[in-house]
């Protein structure tokens, strides 16, 4: 689960990540007068999106007065960022920065810890950062048993020459970004940048947050954050059945259902390399029953635009005799207009093929991946 900025803001806070300028979340430009009521300007407003690049994309506006701050506010609200409408607006104050650092802890799956990465070139994509100037990242695993010592943040400091008056902000700033990352099961914490005031105070401006999604049952603010979130409906229903439903491209009219993010990722970009659109995708996870099943059919054919559904399942703990059960209640029910193509492997396969080939023609069995994009193609060719 991302956390947007003004989220992410207020956990730093409470850990006492300092200090976190004045600021506060609108979603028009009514909201504007008593937002900024507690502060003065000049104003930064940035636009609240999980995607990255929005100031790139004009998501960060400045602004010196009410006036021009509600202008700048209806202005971003109009916006799409990476195809992701705006909503909601942070308005802070303006900071005067004199250097801008870089500080993330992230989960190192191959070395299986936490690893802290630092630039002194901060307030950039950490991505050119490393493809320009890979000797401005330095990075530090974390024994989980041991946690922060302050070797780490001075082996930054003796690496990069940097000013020594900061080192007891950023080593306090280091162990509370950690503790953070510990307490909240996060899979990535990042400061970008990590601000250096004129008045010499280490400031963060802008975060990130990714917290693993199998530990949210344990932190209830985070679930009351995600239920009153402005998302796609079907996201939420998804969620209702343990399903993962994401949306890809609105242009799209084609449909993935799988178990396991590898195969439908594999399954969209074979889609994608015959020129065709994925309106969205949904994993299922493992063990899907057919009235589950029936549920992750229906769930996806409420995207209006998809006419067409490929379904490719590995038989496991998922069985393949329930997977088409379940095709065959969602047909059942009305999907008359409706494609679906499925391929299945594994776990009772023959049952499975014997429930598709009763469903009269409204269901095609695809003998592979491939073999199930090229039927889909022909037959939205053919419509």
């Amino acid at each position: 689960m991302k956390l947007l900025e003004y989220k992410g803001k207020e956990i730093f806070k409470s850990y006492g990540i300092p200090p976190i300028q004045k600021g506060a979340v609108v979603s028009g430009a009514s909201e504007v007068e008593e937002a900024i009521r507690g502060f003065a300007g000049p104003y930064v407003l940035k636009a609240q999106v999980l995607a990255g690049g929005r100031g790139k994309a004009g998501g960060i506006k400045f602004a010196e007065n009410l006036p021009d701050a509600k202008k700048a506010v209806s202005q971003i609200l109009e916006m799409k960022i990476k195809n992701i409408p705006v909503k909601k607006v942070l308005i802070a104050q303006k900071v005067d920065v004199a250097s801008e650092w870089y500080l993330s802890i992230i989960l190192d799956r191959k070395n299986k810890c936490p690893m802290i990465m630092f630039s002194p070139l901060g307030g950039v994509d950490i991505e050119e950062t490393a493809i320009n100037s890979p000797d401005k990242i330095a990075k530090i695993g974390v024994n989980p048993l041991l946690g922060i010592k302050d070797y780490m943040a001075r082996y930054f400091f003796k690496k990069y020459g940097l000013d020594e008056s900061y080192f007891s902000q950023f080593a306090d700033i280091l162990r509370n970004l950690y503790k953070i990352f510990i307490e909240y099961d996060a899979t990535l914490l990042e400061i970008n940048p990590l601000a250096i005031t004129g008045e010499g105070n280490l400031l963060a401006l802008d975060c990130k947050a990714d917290i693993d999604d199998s530990a949210l049952y344990r932190h209830q603010d985070l679930l009351e954050y995600r239920n009153q979130m402005d998302e796609n409906p079907l996201i939420t229903e998804a969620r209702k059945f343990n399903f993962l439903y994401i949306p890809i491209d609105g242009q799209g009219d084609i449909a993935v259902v799988s178990n396991g993010s590898g195969m439908l990722m594999s399954c969209i970009d074979l889609i994608t390399k015959e020129g065709l659109k994925v309106a969205a995708a949904l994993d299922l996870g493992g063990g899907a029953t057919s009235d589950r099943i029936s549920e992750a059919v229906r769930i996806i054919f409420k995207n209006i635009p998809t006419k067409y559904l490929l379904i490719s399942i590995f038989g496991g703990i998922t069985r393949c005799d329930e997977v088409a059960q379940g095709v065959n209640l969602a047909v059942q029910s009305g999907l008359s207009d409706k494609t679906i193509i499925i391929r299945l492997e594994g776990t009772n396969k023959q049952q499975a093929l014997e429930i598709i080939s009763s469903i009269k023609g409204k269901v095609i069995f695809a003998e592979s991946i491939s073999d199930g994009v090229c039927k889909l193609k022909e037959k939205r060719e053919n419509k």
